[in-house]
């Protein structure tokens, strides 16, 4: 396997151009061309990696790793081309650091019940951020519960930014986990995750990042970064669902047990005991999505070949031009920085009279996808005020056309609804 880098072609991206590369966006939506706006959910995958799959299926199916024959051959191949591929893509890590997971959820919950379950006490302090999404709020409150450590949560500040004055007064000694989203799913706010694990490891604690939203609109160099684990998703970056990836520090990875038991993740196995693999491996028990794992590389070399930074130059053109639009409707309460600065292509907002349920269901019948409700951040919300939000969230294939439907038809929705 080859692991020189990947050529990147940094040009000003054309949506128009990309949108022909996807199947789904020419479709209709009862009746209108789909305008799809719900990216921080999910992405729309370019043929690319719709026919990686397809070949993976037709041509290489097979388990991988142990077969001694061709298509299993080819299917290992494949599955590890990829683990390559994803740390090139991180910032050229080893690539025994990267583990194949379900998701960013799955990878967040190895590292909470299967490594600090076992690591604190009641003496120690976890620190989350207010603006956490449930998967990396959720498996911190079971570890505090069964272990009886604290915690504790820098809060937001009237700009739904961190209060990073905060910080200092939180970050002692005690505090054995720092928790944080490099970009909030609800909020779009873009975090100082930098400083923060800076000043974290002065305290000698760990640092583990929810990129789930980042790494599909930001170029991700996890060493950069300072963070000790950091874990993301195939599917919110065009690829495939059912793959996420959890990157941790080999030190830290060699110290953490195996969540799962069986194939593939053993070393010596006899009646009375067990030994593991080595890493990675031995976080990877069972036959994995192979063919995910394989079209995602795929939808990697379709980013490299874009640019990460051309994409989230194109994003900021985006949400400026979201935003704008947004304020000259008037009567809409916008969630998150008011400026493209410190924040990333997700937009949540409040139409004044309108439950966001309401507001998404009239939405649709315009063709436009958006996502309502609490956004898996039900703790934010309450913050904020509100019990749900409506959210519009763009990708390297949404054109300034997108905006003026969403906005056309949330002009129509107040009408309907005689806001």
């Amino acid at each position: 396997m080859s692991s020189a880098a990947p050529q990147t072609i940094e040009t000003p991206l054309d949506a128009r151009r990309l949108r022909g590369d996807f199947p789904i966006l020419a479709r209709e939506v009862r009746g209108r061309p789909l305008v799809y706006l719900d990216n921080a959910a999910t992405t729309q995958k370019p043929a690319r990696v719709i026919d990686a799959l397809q070949h993976y299926y037709t041509h290489s199916n097979s388990n991988v790793h142990r077969g001694i024959h061709t298509l299993a051959d080819e299917a290992t191949q494949a599955y590890e081309a990829t683990r390559d591929h994803v740390a090139r893509f991180i910032g050229g890590v080893k690539r025994e650091e990267v583990v194949f997971t379900r998701g960013t959820t799955e990878a967040l919950n190895l590292v909470a019940n299967h490594w600090m379950l076992h690591e604190l006490g009641p003496e120690d302090k976890i620190l989350l951020t207010e603006m956490e999404h449930h998967a990396n709020l959720v498996p911190w409150l079971t570890v505090a519960k069964s272990t009886g450590a604290q915690l504790i949560y820098l809060p937001i500040d009237e700009t739904y930014r961190l209060d990073m004055d905060k910080l200092t007064g939180l970050l002692d000694e005690t505090v054995k986990i720092v928790a944080v989203s490099h970009m909030s799913n609800v909020l779009g706010t873009i975090n100082p995750v930098s400083d923060i694990a800076q000043r974290a490891h002065e305290v000698g604690a760990q640092v583990v990042v929810d990129a789930a939203q980042s790494a599909p609109h930001l170029p991700l160099d996890v060493d950069a970064l300072g963070a000790d684990l950091v874990a993301f998703s195939a599917h919110k970056m065009l690829g495939p669902t059912g793959v996420g990836v959890l990157w941790g520090r080999e030190e830290l990875l060699g110290r953490m047990e195996p969540c799962q038991f069986g194939g593939e993740m053993i070393e010596w196995v006899t009646y009375e005991k067990a030994t593991w693999a080595d890493l990675p491996h031995k976080f990877e028990a069972g036959t994995p999505n192979i063919a995910g794992v394989a079209a995602f590389d795929a939808a990697l070399d379709y980013l490299e070949e874009i640019g990460m930074e051309a994409i989230h130059e194109h994003e900021v053109e985006m949400i400026t031009c979201a935003l704008d639009r947004l304020r000259d409707l008037g009567g809409i309460r916008i969630f998150g920085p008011d400026t493209f600065e410190q924040r990333g292509s997700a937009l949540s907002f409040e139409v004044e009279g309108i439950h966001p349920h309401d507001l998404s269901t009239f939405l649709d019948t315009r063709g436009v996808a958006v996502r309502a409700g609490h956004h898996c951040a039900q703790p934010l919300h309450r913050k904020m005020g509100v019990p749900a939000s409506t959210r519009a969230s763009f990708y390297l294939y949404n054109t300034t056309d997108d905006v003026d439907s969403l906005c056309s038809a949330l002009q129509e929705a107040k009408e309907y609804f005689r806001i």
